[in-house]
């Protein structure tokens, strides 16, 4: 079978994890207006301090430390912006940058090993042992932390505190009119996106039982993609709904992940594939516009532009199929293009359909 239930399971798990680290995202960079990139080391931060922590023997303290890290990692990042004046891209190279050489004292040697040391996913799974619930106990612990952290993000945003950080990502210098302090939300802002971050990185490495010096590396672009799939999706309307979306993105991507692996698709790959999705994700609404221009032009000339590109996607389809069948050697990559054709092919459907329902109305 080529996409199994424990495949999709386990994609689903780690989506929900990594969706810890897309709604941090999601909180600094679509709602305080701040690109940080100081996510990658503050994910290994959290895991370093975690699995420290939890080789001790306290697995639920370790999370409680972790989220610590994270924010003391946020204050930095926060103090470099707003009282050096550095600008945010900098700031965040410069705390990632110093975090390697940390996270490297904490963890005394550039790999931890937890396969020894209870973690609040073995304490899950004794707890539920013996239950219908028992296959599902990492989708059960993965699914009650991101509950956890949807509901206190949203309820956070609500209050005057969140919405006074929501409208410094707007507009700063309203915002100091209005007797504000900018400078104070934005280190709040990036204190609570980093906690959630360093929280992901905290369970990430709980659920593999081990801990790496480089595990961070990409994370930027890993929660990128999952916040942008899920704007591109579900739209940028209510803000729970956006952070819904957020969550929905991150399981999307490694379902993606998932099915380009089961191609025979190589680890180092998968890098170039989160910036495709990332890129892809981000044209959609020029490409949509060029689109739907070339389509007037083309239809005052009395030609279906959507008619012609379906037809095309699917003869590419068709195509990459029957060269997968006789290439052995590239059949993962050629079953990889066949998927993406059929997948503009539905898009280009779905346009048309929509193209029609706009005209109705």
């Amino acid at each position: 079978m080529f996409i199994s239930w424990g495949v999709m399971q386990s994609a689903i798990e780690l989506g929900l994890v990594y969706s810890l680290v897309a709604l941090a995202l999601f909180l600094s960079y679509s709602m305080l207006n701040v690109c940080d990139l100081s996510t990658d080391g503050c994910y290994t931060l959290g895991c370093a301090v975690g699995s420290v922590v939890a080789i001790a023997g306290h697995p639920a303290l370790a999370l409680l430390a972790a989220v610590g890290s994270g924010i003391c990692s946020g204050f930095v990042t926060a103090f470099l912006q707003t009282k050096l004046k550095i600008e945010s891209l900098l700031a965040g190279i410069v705390v990632n940058t110093g975090l390697y050489t940390i996270n490297i004292l904490i963890m005394g040697k550039s790999t931890l090993s937890l396969n020894d040391c209870e973690t609040v996913f073995t304490r899950a799974k004794a707890l539920l042992s013996g239950t219908v619930l028992a296959p599902y106990y990492k989708l059960i612990v993965a699914l009650a932390f991101v509950v956890l952290v949807l509901v206190l993000q949203l309820l956070f945003l609500r209050t005057r505190l969140g919405l006074s950080i929501r409208a410094t990502g707007n507009n700063a210098a309203m915002v100091k009119s209005s007797s504000i302090n900018p400078h104070l939300m934005i280190t709040i802002g990036l204190c609570c996106s980093n906690a959630i971050t360093a929280l992901g990185g905290c369970l990430i490495g709980e659920y593999n039982k081990t801990c790496d010096i480089n595990m961070g590396t990409g994370m930027v672009t890993i929660a990128l993609a999952s916040l942008i799939i899920g704007e591109t999706i579900f739209g940028k309307k209510t803000i729970p709904w956006r952070a819904f979306g957020v969550i929905v993105g991150a399981v999307l991507y490694r379902i993606v992940v998932a099915i380009a692996l089961r191609l025979n698709m190589p680890a180092t790959a998968l890098k170039l594939v989160s910036a495709v999705i990332v890129a892809i994700a981000i044209s959609y609404p020029t490409v949509m516009e060029m689109v739907e221009f070339q389509s007037k032009r083309f239809a005052a000339r009395g030609r279906n532009l959507y008619r012609i590109l379906q037809v095309t996607f699917g003869l590419l389809a068709v195509i990459f199929l029957v060269l997968a069948v006789i290439n052995v050697w590239s059949r993962s990559f050629l079953i990889l293009l066949a998927v993406l054709a059929a997948i503009c092919l539905v898009w280009m459907l779905a346009a048309e359909r929509n193209q029609k329902k706009v005209k109705a109305c």
